[in-house]
């Protein structure tokens, strides 16, 4: 084996070179065994622009990802006194992460750990104001509502009097016994003024039932939801309860009581739904029909998604939520190391009313992400027709928002991380009236699903549009390994794992059958938020094309290889050198 090494340190774009084999060898990524620095339970500064923290190939640069295992579901979502705490599920134990932004994360020591009541399964956790569980001798304190799993699916509590750091278990747990049923799990728990009680959302098996508590630890059952309502192809999970304005008007509020729906063949892994109605604090009522099934996002990776908890506490009353972006049928699959799972990007949520009058839930990446933008680049308005190459911008973690119009014309939109032979296409298909997120040609087409099946990875994912409006605002977040779409502010959103090249760099916009007007099309490269910015023209690190690469002797194959950050411009020839000259050659 030998490594590429650089030499000479010059401003590079992008650089093509061949290899030629004098004898059977792997080729090697310099950087493809580094990585992550322990954590040993220590607080974590952010490091140097220069160091290979977070570097892996698919790590994600601005989204959040545990620095090595598994992550899995959300858990335990709250704000308080400066911090947002976001848990997480790590093989049946609590992980803990807290920012002041939502954006930039600093990795503690785990919080809920398995017992003798065994794992720590999804839930969440509140701020007791008014220490009604007596556990704080009057201040306010955080309390930690999860699924024990000894003896089948409990409900347990702890709680911290330090900001989360530490954590006691509660002695008399579990505070809710399994009621004879096998699936009962993912409490979300919060404070109901209006009846001055604490309430639980609790799924089971196909619905989600609600109890209440004065005090945390004394659950009284109250009223079920889910028979007959809502698609039921398979257990409903992780729910989440919150109430909204519609259309920003404070007194007229509704209540979305929102599921994650498992792994099952209609949907060809997980998917999620929410319902908008009435809650009294003790029976949640569906507004809408009960056949009606409304999807919360028309990716396939997105699921568990919970809000936090106390938002108001921190002045701007919204209501954030971010979800586990991966899918049942492969939820641990992924072709990463040392880690695998990362998070969707915060989400803020809205209820506004559509044209027919109904009214739908929307979600936007959270306005914190202006604040890692490095990069503009504004396109002025023109006709597409055909095929039209961004050639002023690329990259692989950025953020794009285009205005495009059209009166007559088949099929449009706009192909990301693409290079000559991959790209992850987003679209309007005016024949079938959809708008679409295709990773078909993204790079994975097939994978190993967790049934040790081969599973078909490489798919379009795609939801009816109402072509007559004419006119669609497409607003996405690309990393390097997902993509997310927002369309018309959030109105549909789709989130979807891609493992693609990591020197896919290209944009391309294209129109069949007639012409678009393009109104606008705004381009940001984006900041890492697990290292320093570099120094303006500075080189960060340099990524090539294929981490591993197998060649018989006397072959030759091609790399690409491309300096990071995404914006640097200028091109100078970059110098190559192998470690061991007498196996192989670089041209």
């Amino acid at each position: 084996m030998f490594l590429i090494k650089k030499r000479h340190v010059a401003i590079l774009v992008v650089a093509l070179m061949f290899i030629t084999i004098k004898g059977i060898i792997s080729v090697t990524n310099a950087n493809a065994d580094e990585g992550v620095l322990p954590m040993n339970g220590s607080e974590v500064e952010i490091p140097n622009a220069t160091d290979e923290y977070y570097t892996e190939m698919y790590r994600p640069q601005y989204h959040f990802s545990t620095p090595e295992g598994r992550l899995a579901d959300p858990n335990g979502l709250v704000y308080f006194e400066g911090e947002y705490h976001l848990f997480h599920q790590k093989m049946g134990t609590w992980a803990h992460a807290v920012s002041e932004d939502l954006l930039h994360w600093e990795h503690l020591p785990i919080a809920l750990e398995h017992d003798e009541l065994g794992q720590a399964l999804t839930g969440s956790a509140v701020i007791d104001w008014n220490d009604t569980s007596g556990f704080f001798d009057g201040e306010a304190g955080m309390v930690a509502i999860y699924t024990s799993t000894h003896g089948g699916e409990a409900q347990g509590i702890a709680y911290s009097k330090d900001n989360g750091r530490t954590w006691e278990r509660y002695e008399g747990n579990p505070v809710i016994e399994n009621p004879g049923i096998k699936d009962f799990r993912d409490p979300k728990v919060f404070w109901h003024d209006e009846t001055e009680k604490w309430v639980m959302a609790v799924s089971t098996d196909k619905s989600v039932t609600f109890y209440n508590s004065p005090n945390l630890i004394d659950w009284e059952y109250q009223s079920q939801f889910g028979n007959g309502h809502g698609t039921h192809v398979a257990v409903w999970e992780c729910p989440d309860l919150f109430r909204l304005p519609v259309d920003g008007d404070e007194d007229n509020q509704k209540w979305v009581l929102h599921v994650s729906v498992g792994d099952n063949d209609v949907t060809g892994g997980s998917t999620a739904q929410y319902f908008i109605g009435e809650f009294d604090g003790s029976e949640f009522t569906n507004a809408n029909s009960e056949d009606e099934v409304l999807i919360t996002d028309f990716g396939q990776d997105f699921y568990a998604a919970q809000s936090f908890n106390e938002l108001a506490e921190s002045g701007d009353g919204r209501r954030i939520w971010l979800a586990w972006m991966a899918n049942w049928r492969y939820p641990y699959q992924s072709p990463t190391y040392p880690w695998m799972g990362s998070m969707s990007i915060p989400r803020e949520l809205s209820l506004r009313t559509i044209e027919d009058g109904s009214i739908r839930l929307f979600q936007e990446p959270i306005s914190e992400i202006e604040s890692i933008r490095a990069t503009e680049h504004f396109i002025d308005p023109f006709t597409l027709e055909g095929v039209h190459e961004i050639t002023d911008f690329s990259g692989m973690s950025y953020e794009f928002e285009a205005i495009i119009e059209w009166d007559k014309v088949e099929e449009f939109g706009i192909r990301l991380r693409q290079s000559e032979e991959e790209e992850t296409v987003v679209g309007v298909d005016l024949n079938s009236q959809t708008v679409f997120l295709d990773r078909t040609d993204a790079g994975l087409d097939t994978l190993i699903d967790r049934n040790g099946d081969s599973f078909h990875f490489g798919k379009r994912f795609e939801t009816e549009y109402p072509t007559e409006r004419e006119h669609i605002k497409i607003r996405g977040l690309v990393d390097e390994s997902s993509v997310e779409i927002f369309i018309n502010e959030g109105e549909f959103a789709f989130s979807n794992l891609i493992y693609t090249k990591p020197t896919n760099s290209g944009i391309e916009l294209f129109s069949k059958g007639g012409s678009v007007d393009v109104v606008s099309l705004d381009f940001f490269h984006l900041h890492s938020t697990w290292r320093e910015a570099p120094s303006e023209g500075e080189i960060e690190r340099i990524v090539v094309s294929e981490e591993n690469v197998d060649v018989e002797v006397g072959e030759s194959v091609e790399l690409v290889a491309h300096a990071k950050p995404d914006w640097l411009t200028e091109q100078e020839v970059f110098d190559w050198e192998v470690a061991e000259p007498e196996f192989a050659e670089i041209n």
